[in-house]
């Protein structure tokens, strides 16, 4: 690296003007939040249907006893030896903030089209604790846009990200959240790919440091916390 070496007073200068750009979009943050509490919500009528170690769940049990559920769409392919490094990072921050989310009535679930089976030996291996189901062949994870059929992958169908055309992966990730209100299920928001990063806390430790992220290409060096 090379970085300018100056006295403690420029040194300050440069930190406050830097500050005014980090308060000015921290603004920013706080309105783009607020625009997404006010998004509209889609009601939920399909009776989907998950499998769990205890047997068949429905979408209203994955909220328990609170009002809001998200929803992680984890990356996990039938029959697939692949584990995602990607959803993993985020997995491995989960546990210790539901803690914390759970108290603000918000409920955790990850979801993949995988099988019971397959999932509990990967929550084995990694240690986490939080609530995976399966939507197994169930229209959920195609309804929200992270699984697509070999139809519609050939035909140029499979939109991914609001725009993106995925052709070769039958199965990607992202974050759902669903409202339960008078006893009727809403989809308010749902975001992929790189929205996902807001919920990679270890990025924002590395964000605040000169050599940032140092990746010579998006997330090279990331591994499963048990692979390095």
């Amino acid at each position: 690296m090379t970085q300018a070496i100056v006295s403690r007073d420029e040194w300050l200068d440069a930190r406050k003007a830097l500050l005014a750009r980090e308060r000015d979009m921290t603004h920013q943050l706080d309105a783009l939040r607020a625009e997404r509490r006010r998004m509209p919500w889609v009601r939920i009528d399909k009776p989907y249907r998950f499998d769990g170690p205890d047997g068949e769940m429905t979408l209203g049990d994955l909220f328990g006893t609170r009002s809001q559920l998200a929803v992680y769409h984890f990356m996990l392919t039938p029959g697939s030896e692949h584990l995602c490094s990607g959803c993993s990072f985020v997995a491995d921050h989960v546990d210790a903030a539901r803690q914390h989310f759970e108290q603000a009535d918000l409920a955790f679930a990850a979801v993949s089209r995988a099988p019971v089976p397959q999932i509990e030996e990967v929550l084995r291996r990694m240690g986490w604790r939080f609530p995976w189901l399966s939507s197994g062949d169930g229209d959920f994870n195609y309804d929200f846009g992270v699984s697509f059929t070999e139809e519609d992958r050939a035909a140029g169908r499979a939109i991914y990200n609001y725009g993106t055309v995925i052709r070769n992966s039958p199965d990607m990730f992202g974050v759902s959240i669903f409202v339960r209100q008078d006893g009727a299920l809403f989809h308010s928001y749902s975001t992929y790919h790189r929205g996902v990063e807001l919920l990679m806390g270890a990025f924002n430790w590395l964000d605040l440091t000169p050599k940032g992220r140092n990746e010579n290409g998006a997330m090279s060096w990331l591994r499963l916390h048990d692979e390095y």
